[in-house]
């Protein structure tokens, strides 16, 4: 167990009645609602069957077993996490010219938001999911078109979703090579530091009060490298995005321990954006690109999903005990998504494996803050909990307080 004290506060809270009374002298069930630590996964399209429209139901009819189904994962979702990632690949939000998928997107957006939800779009430019209409331009159309874009989805989601990935796997984005893209062009055209100054700056001015995300898989000195000449050349980069997809097995604590030993060096936030862990057969290590391994089918096993489980924890657990990292996402739910991969912590059906039950514990038991306290003549309490926001009940009163 690591030591966590970093991630506790103490306040001396006043608490008062609806008409502004001290309640002097009794008993504050104080309890932690929502964490100041971002425990993520992703949530995109995630809306209950109840709260899509005629026309959505139509296209994707359900049988009743299945909206069951449905309704069931997304309440073990909302009952564990506090942070989403939904995606905004270009491509995928945007088919064609002129055409974004806004209404969707937004109401999505608004539901999480509802239930406590603080949500992440990732990401505003990419090489990959990229839209194929922008190869129809020239390379500073094309830049202005992604300025724009910018502009246009930050601005509007702006209060909904102010966390942004802004721009995603840089170190390799001007060298890719599997196929020609628009956004690869125009990081050849202007170079890694230019495209990345102009897409934060563009997403800074269209929100200010947004965290802005680099967010990259290669861990290498190169990435280093990147983050040293963005910082040098005034970037308003807000935290340090680090993918960690282990299709091919858990790297363990020294690597683990490796990678925030260097990206400490900045001194800036920490999130680890993108992680898995699987609960079935390993991939091959040979396997260089992962998209590379495709195949029919990828069962959970017993024995993977108790590694997991354990993997999962220790992962956690270094990185709750790191002072810099702000939010650990885990990038799929349900097994079957990236690559088919059964690297859910729940399974189609909406079986929980031994990793749900691990983290749920970790999070709503062991990282948390439910206890009583006793105010004295005037009211007033001393609190000790974890940082957050908090719910104090007294009687039939309640009232709304933050540590940290």
């Amino acid at each position: 167990m690591g030591n966590y004290e970093h991630r506790k506060a103490t306040d001396r809270i006043r608490f008062t009645d609806a008409s502004g009374n001290p309640v002097a002298d009794s008993d504050v069930r104080v309890k932690l609602v929502k964490h100041k630590f971002l425990f993520g996964s992703g949530a995109n399209d995630f809306l209950p069957p109840e709260e899509l429209t005629e026309e959505e139901r139509a296209n994707i009819p359900l049988t009743a077993e299945q909206q069951a189904v449905a309704n069931d994962i997304n309440h073990k979702w909302l009952d564990m996490f506090n942070y989403g990632t939904m995606h905004f690949y270009w491509g995928m939000y945007e088919p064609v010219e002129g055409e974004p998928r806004y209404e969707q997107y937004m109401r999505t957006a608004k539901y999480l938001t509802s239930k406590g939800v603080t949500l992440k779009g990732h990401p505003l430019c990419w090489h990959t999911v990229c839209a194929n209409w922008l190869m129809d331009y020239d390379n500073a159309t094309i830049l202005q078109k992604q300025l724009d874009r910018i502009n246009r989805d930050v601005t509007a989601f702006k209060g909904v979703i102010d966390y942004w990935d802004v721009i995603n796997e840089v170190v390799i984005m001007p060298v890719y090579d599997r196929y020609d893209n628009a956004i690869t062009r125009i990081c050849k055209d202007l170079g890694r530091i230019k495209l990345v100054k102009e897409v934060f700056d563009a997403a800074k001015a269209a929100n200010p009060n947004s965290v802005l995300l680099i967010n990259d898989f290669n861990l290498s000195e190169s990435y280093r490298i990147l983050i040293d000449g963005m910082l040098n050349a005034g970037v308003p980069l807000d935290a340090i995005g680090i993918q960690t997809h282990q299709h091919q097995g858990y790297m363990g604590r020294e690597k683990l321990e490796d990678i925030l030993e260097r990206y400490s060096f900045f001194g800036l936030p920490i999130h680890f954006t993108e992680n898995t862990l699987v609960s079935g057969h390993l991939m091959p290590p040979e396997i260089v690109d992962l998209n590379d391994y495709q195949i029919d089918e990828w069962p959970s096993t017993p024995e993977g999903e108790e590694r997991q489980r354990k993997e999962w924890r220790e992962m956690y657990e270094i990185l709750f005990a790191h002072p810099l990292v702000e939010a650990v996402t885990g990038w799929d739910f349900t097994d079957g998504g990236w690559l088919g991969a059964p690297s859910g912590i729940v399974k189609k059906d909406g079986t929980p494996k031994p990793a749900y039950h691990e983290l749920r514990k970790m999070f709503k038991e062991e990282w948390n803050t439910d206890y009583t306290v006793h105010t004295d003549s005037e009211g007033f309490a001393e609190v000790t909990g974890f940082k957050g926001d908090y719910e104090a009940t007294f009687g039939a009163g309640t009232q709304k307080f933050t540590l940290g």
